[in-house]
């Protein structure tokens, strides 16, 4: 009787452990150390704080399909609020912008993940790293091997999963997110800085 009753709350205690290991977010970097990975060594990082507001909004959103959020069907994330004060973490030499960075969350298929979007002055993605993120079959995202693919990526470019992305397998949601908050970072750019020429 004994060794049943204790059999039987080993293995709640277990299952409670396991459910809780998997739920809990992982950190992968902090925004400041995301900031040095996606930089180079000693760039002077300059914040610029934008709010997206009438025409400029209206333009971003219809470009990406009607939503500053990318929310997909199967995903058991929490909600993801659309942000529109947006701060671009601009990288300087010699007194000069040579490259800007985004941070944006989007839904994954557990949980929000937040990514970090390094591009040179012109827009074309350099890195794309994960900082946090709530996934379980998700987790490759966060390799560079899947990241990578963005690089040399532009406000022109395809940016679909199965065509210009190659997805990962069982993550398909993560992988649509991860390339939502690229494209969305490359449409955010070039409405705001690089259509006004400021």
């Amino acid at each position: 009787m004994f060794n049943k009753l204790s059999f039987k709350l080993l293995t709640v205690l277990g299952i409670s452990l396991f459910v809780t290991a998997i739920c809990f977010a992982f950190t992968v970097l902090t925004k400041e150390d995301a900031l040095k990975e996606v930089f180079w060594p000693g760039a002077e990082v300059e914040i610029e704080t934008k709010e997206l507001t009438g025409k400029t909004l209206e333009n971003i959103k219809e470009r990406l399909g009607g939503s500053l959020v990318y929310t997909q069907e199967g995903s058991e994330s929490a909600k993801v609020e659309d942000e529109t004060t947006i701060n671009f973490y601009f990288a300087k030499k010699d007194g000069q912008r040579r490259g800007l960075a985004i941070i944006d969350t989007e839904p994954g298929k557990w949980g929000p993940v937040e990514f970090i979007v390094a591009m040179d002055i012109n827009g074309v993605v350099k890195k794309v790293r994960v900082l946090s993120y709530e996934e379980i079959r998700g987790r490759p995202i966060a390799r560079s091997s899947f990241m990578n693919q963005y690089r040399d990526k532009n406000v022109n470019s395809t940016l679909t999963v199965g065509k210009d992305i190659i997805g990962i397998s069982g993550a398909t949601i993560s992988s649509r997110s991860a390339t939502f908050t690229v494209k969305k970072a490359l449409v955010i750019y070039n409405e705001v800085y690089q259509k006004k020429g400021s």
